[in-house]
């Protein structure tokens, strides 16, 4: 009939960056959605506030979705209690708790509501596979240095990941150099930068320990490469099948480029 809306649906919750664009490269007339004030790159997309959460939740089912998946970089945001709609207020409670929890709790929240509502929550494992690179070196060499230096950084992680802290860390000749907190990746790839004055050593990507994979996988992308050059690093390494490689070719070629190994490193 005219004017029913498309079944069965996918909308991207978009972020900064340019994952999104990299997972409607893959759907089929996805309906794209950012919040306020953290546009995708290379992509359009259609903003919502925090604040009117359930009106914009019941517009996507009223548009035939059915299944959501995030794609981005989001911090979070300052919110205007006036903007609140009545709905949406009810659940502030729920999301402050949350909140105080730490980002995991807050996050794994967020995929509840958004459940709650109807809506199924999807993971880029199972939208997007081929942004997340199976096991194997895919540029660069990696030395046994490097292989210790990661499985070091991978044991900071894990114990630091299971506080909420982070899921990046930096380790050169076995000592770690730094932690990713809040400030996320560029912060403490500048830091390393500027505190050190040797060479060598790996970045090391994992998810959190227990995190929920249907939202914020690390990812790395061509500015990655920048802050690692800039660091002195010799390569970066990851979790195989738990990390988003953006813009694979071009990230590569700039690794290549810089003599940075990129690895997708098998768990041990």
């Amino acid at each position: 009939m005219p004017g029913t809306p498309e079944a069965n649906r996918t909308a991207i919750i978009a972020g900064s960056g340019g994952l999104a664009a990299e997972v409607a490269a893959g759907l089929d007339a996805p309906i794209v959605a950012a919040l306020e004030g953290f546009a995708p790159d290379g992509i359009a997309a259609e903003t919502f506030r925090l604040e009117r959460l359930i009106p914009f939740l019941d517009g996507l089912m009223d548009r035939g979705v059915t299944r959501v998946v995030f794609a981005g970089a989001v911090r979070r945001p300052a919110l205007d209690p006036e903007a609140f709609d009545p709905l949406t207020a009810r659940l502030v409670p729920r999301i402050a708790m949350a909140m105080r929890q730490g980002d995991d709790a807050a996050l794994r929240e967020l995929i509840a509501i958004f459940e709650d509502a109807g809506l199924a929550v999807a993971g880029l494992r199972e939208v997007a596979p081929q942004l997340l690179p199976a096991s194997g070196i895919l540029a660069g060499r990696v030395t046994a240095a490097d292989d210790a230096d990661a499985s070091r950084a991978a044991e900071v992680v894990a114990t630091l990941g299971a506080l909420d802290i982070g899921q990046g860390a930096v380790v050169a000749g076995g000592l770690t150099l730094a932690v990713e907190t809040l400030p996320g990746t560029a912060a403490m790839l500048e830091f390393t930068a500027q505190s050190r004055s040797g060479r060598g050593g790996v970045l090391w990507k994992a998810p959190k320990p227990g995190q929920d994979l249907r939202i914020d996988l690390p990812a790395i992308g061509p500015d990655t490469i920048d802050q690692v050059a800039a660091a002195k690093l010799n390569g970066i390494a990851w979790r195989a099948g738990h990390a988003v490689l953006l813009d694979r070719e071009r990230t590569m070629a700039a690794a290549e480029a810089a003599g940075l190994f990129l690895w997708s490193r098998p768990d041990d």
